[in-house]
Parts: C-alpha cells; sequence; structure tokens
C-alpha cells in the first residue's frame, strides 16, 4: 500500500491522521530540495567479475563458471540468458545465489496457505517484516499461529511498520510480547519511543518472512484479510468500492524461495532489525548450512534511504535498457522519475514489446491519478498501457525477454526509490520466466487497453485532475 493511501484510509483515527499527514509534509519540504540520486548511469561503471555464492559460500571464478555451463546445458544456446546474467551481476549489490527452488504465488490464498506451511514447520526461528499487520480475521490467525510457534519454542520475530499499521491497536502485538515474541514497530511515529533519529518520513515497506534461513517469501502481500479473495476471482461480476475500498478482490503476487538465497534475505532482515536498535534476537541457527533445494539463480536485492542510491531501482532500470524482446511490468503504483520514462521509450523505439499493466481503480486516487498523467508521453513513445479491470491491482512484478523475472515490494514511484526499505527477488531463469509470463497474459485478459487515441479524448475534468497530482508526483 502506499504511504499516502495508508493516511487517506485512517478514519478511525482522524485526527492522529491529520497531524501525521502535516508532519510528512513538512518532512517532505525539508529535503525535496535535494532529493537523492535515484541511480547513477550503469553503462559508465567499470566490468566487474559476476559474483555467484551457493550453499558453501562465495564460489571461485571456476565453480562459476561451472553454474554457468550447467544453466546452459539446462536452457540451451540461450545467450539471451547469457547477457541477462552478465548484466546483473554488474550491478553493485549481493551476489547472485544458485541451487534454489522457486515458487509463484499468484494471489493472498495461495501465499498464506504456503507461509502456514512453512511457519508450522520452522524448527528453530520464523523471522517476519511487514508493512501492515491488521487486526482482522487473518491478522489475528497469524498471530495466533506465531504465539502457537513461539511457545513450542521456536524465537518469533516481528517486524512492522509504524504508519502501515497506523489502524491496528498496539493492544494487538501485547499477546505476542507477553508469549516472548520479539515485535519490533518500525520507525515509531510517537517520537518518545524511538530508539535512534526521529525519521518519520523513512518507512518499511518490505513483506519478508524467513523461516529457519532455508525459505524466504517476498513480494506484495501484507497481513490483511484485503487478500483473502484470490486475484483472479470471478466472483464479483460488477465489484464496487466501499470507502475503504475492500469490496473487490486485491490482485497480488509473492514468490517463495527454498534453498541458500534464503541467507541472503535474512542478512536483509538482520541489517534492519539491527539498524532499528530491536531487541537482541539470541542464538537460533540464524545462518545455518543450506543444502540446494533446485537450480535455480537467485538475488536477494534490499534498498533503504540510508543508501547512496536504491539497488533496485539500478537493477530495474539496467535490465530494460539491455531488453532485446520484450518488457512487461505490472505495478500498483506507477509514477516514474524520467530516466524510467526514458528507458521504457528507448525499449520500445528500438523494437522491443513494452506493455504495462496498471490499477483501474486504486485505494489511493492521488497516485492513480498522478500516474496517469504519464500515459500520454509514454503512449506517443510506443509503450502500450493496460488497465486491471475487477480487481485492486497491488502487484509490482516484471518479466523482461522471457528470462529475467523481479517479484518485491517495490512499486516505480518515487516513494520507493528514496524513501522506503524495499525488498525484491530477482529470477534468472526461462522456466520460470514461463510462468510469469502465463500470469502477465491473465492479467492482461482481464484488463482493457489505453490507446492513444482514446486517451486524448479524455474529457477535461480528468486532465486537471492528473495535472493536479502530478504535482505531487515526487512525493508519492
Amino acid at each position: 500500500m502506499n504511504t499516502f493511501a495508508s493516511i487517506k484510509n485512517t478514519s478511525r483515527t482522524g485526527q492522529h491522521a491529520a497531524l501525521l499527514l502535516l508532519i510528512l509534509f513538512a518532512s517532505l519540504l525539508a529535503g525535496c530540495g535535494s532529493l537523492p540520486t535515484i541511480v547513477p548511469d550503469m553503462d559508465t561503471q567499470s566490468a566487474r567479475s559476476i559474483q555467484m555464492k551457493g550453499g558453501r559460500g562465495i564460489l571461485t571464478d571456476q565453480q562459476a563458471k561451472a553454474a554457468l555451463d550447467k544453466l546452459r546445458q539446462q536452457n540451451g544456446e540461450n545467450t539471451i540468458l547469457d547477457r541477462h546474467v552478465a548484466v546483473e551481476g554488474a550491478v553493485t549489490g549481493s551476489p547472485l545465489v544458485t541451487g534454489n527452488k522457486v515458487t509463484l504465488l499468484i494471489d493472498g490464498p495461495a501465499t498464506y496457505a504456503s507461509m502456514t506451511q512453512a511457519i508450522q514447520a520452522a524448527r528453530y526461528h520464523i523471522n517476519m517484516e511487514t508493512y501492515i499487520m491488521e487486526d482482522d480475521e487473518v491478522g489475528r490467525q497469524f498471530s495466533d499461529m506465531l504465539i502457537g510457534m513461539q511457545k513450542k519454542g521456536v524465537q518469533v520475530n516481528l517486524m512492522y511498520d509504524s504508519v502501515g499499521a497506523i489502524n491496528t491497536p498496539r493492544a494487538f502485538f501485547q499477546p505476542m510480547i507477553d508469549a516472548g515474541v520479539n515485535v519490533l514497530e518500525y520507525n515509531p511515529l510517537n517520537p518518545t519511543q524511538v530508539r535512534k533519529d526521529w525519521e518519520v518520513n523513512q518507512r518499511d515497506h518490505r513483506k519478508l518472512l524467513v523461516v529457519d534461513g532455508k525459505t524466504a517469501f517476498v513480494g506484495g502481500i501484507n497481513i490483511s484479510s484485503v487478500y483473502s479473495s484470490g486475484s483472479f476471482s470471478t466472483r464479483h461480476k460488477k465489484p464496487r468500492l466501499d470507502k475503504d475500498g475492500e469490496k473487490i478482490p486485491w490482485r497480488d503476487t509473492q514468490v517463495r524461495v527454498d534453498g541458500p538465497v534464503a541467507l541472503e534475505f535474512q542478512k536483509l532482515f538482520m541489517e534492519t532489525w539491527q539498524k532499528q536498535r530491536g531487541p537482541d534476537l539470541g542464538e537460533h541457527n540464524y545462518f545455518p548450512k543450506v543444502a540446494a533445494a533446485g537450480s535455480e539463480i537467485v538475488r536477494a536485492i534490499g534498498s533503504s534511504p540510508d543508501d547512496p542510491y536504491s539497488v533496485i531501482y539500478a537493477t530495474f532500470v539496467s535490465a530494460i535498457n539491455h531488453a532485446e524482446s520484450s518488457i512487461y511490468l505490472t505495478n500498483a503504483y506507477f509514477v516514474p522519475d524520467p530516466q524510467l520514462r526514458e528507458a521504457l521509450k528507448n525499449a520500445a523505439k528500438r523494437g522491443v514489446d513494452v506493455r504495462l499493466v496498471l490499477p483501474s481503480t486504486s485505494d489511493s486516487s492521488l497516485v492513480l491519478y498522478a500516474s496517469r498523467s504519464f500515459y500520454q508521453e509514454l503512449l506517443e513513445g510506443g509503450v502500450r498501457i493496460y488497465e486491471r479491470q475487477d480487481a485492486l491491482l497491488h502487484s509490482k512484478t516484471a518479466i523482461i525477454d522471457g528470462v529475467w523475472s523481479t517479484i518485491g515490494s517495490t512499486n516505480l514511484d518515487w516513494r520507493s526509490f528514496v524513501f522506503n526499505q524495499e525488498i525484491n527477488a530477482v529470477i534468472l531463469s526461462p522456466q520460470f520466466g514461463a510462468q510469469m509470463k502465463n500470469m502477465f497474459d491473465r492479467d492482461l485478459g482481464a484488463s482493457k487497453e489505453i490507446t492513444l487515441k482514446e486517451w486524448e479524448q479524455r474529457p477535461v475534468s480528468e486532465r486537471m485532475k492528473e495535472f493536479g497530482a502530478s504535482v505531487w508526483a515526487r512525493f508519492l
């Protein structure tokens, strides 16, 4: 969810939300004069060897070559895959990790079922990081499950965002705390509760679960009952939104990874916990030796406002700049900066099939109209745009050239690029890419294409809304 959308939907705490909005607005204005670099020019960086990692640590150059040769044997002479492996290896950040099993989870029910199975099978620890954990049916189910595992001797560590959970009473977390769960509120809104500098505009937008250091889940799905309906449900022929936007199914995606790359996600969780000065996590076998669980190459990428630039964004732009045949993006909050817009238009100019699936409705009207303010430019540049119907699109995925895929928490907007903690998985695999393409095609089938001719005929009232929202683009 978008931070401003969270503020908009806080009728139960209206005065607190209004105060928060003022605080956020002030902090945004204070920083708007010198926004940090989003991403440097990756093509000007010196060539680097590809750093690869397996269950036993960093691979030597010879071992990395053997891993790539095995990948080629599995996929034939796939030169596009080779090139994307090289491009991905050139982006600074965590290593490419071999030996993983990757499972695509296409909606809330599939995600919660897989997460439940992993949690109940835990032996040592459960680390969960989420933007939102609501006091509703799903939230209570997870709370009860985490308490139950803690009582069985599995150490549970939970981190949630103070803004994301603004509607969740603090009393909701108390039973978990009483049971021994370590609960940490990221950047508390209450200045008397901060453990470090009060950085109210920096939010933890990640959705991450790591179990026993061997299994990790990342994507766009929070802990909330809004995800209880399937992404492709047909129960609602003519869905309507209530004031909270919760009557139609939410369309979202998660990925489960089993194997050595889970340790890279574990590191990202630990780094954030330590930066937030959370309680000591003890010794619970957080970094075990992890055997190969499959054959997929995966990279765990995290970004933070403390970084000089967003590595996730650098990865996106680099992959787009090197695309050869197709770019298929699905994103909930699409407010692209000039560099990303140019990358998409340049790809279309060189003959790449560039398609975006974006929301037709949103939990944030401001973001929706800010996104639409860029349609004209992109359509004129050859980018094809579709709006998902009959669902509230919250997914953040991409598939490029059928071999480079990413799933995570990152929206293509300034808030994700600059102000949020985000997390993504990058998967280099034609097999997984085919699954992603199938999911994208299903979204296309449930979407309406926006043509340039149609867009140029939209009412003046819509254009005015777009213009007004575009003024706030860098703050969304």
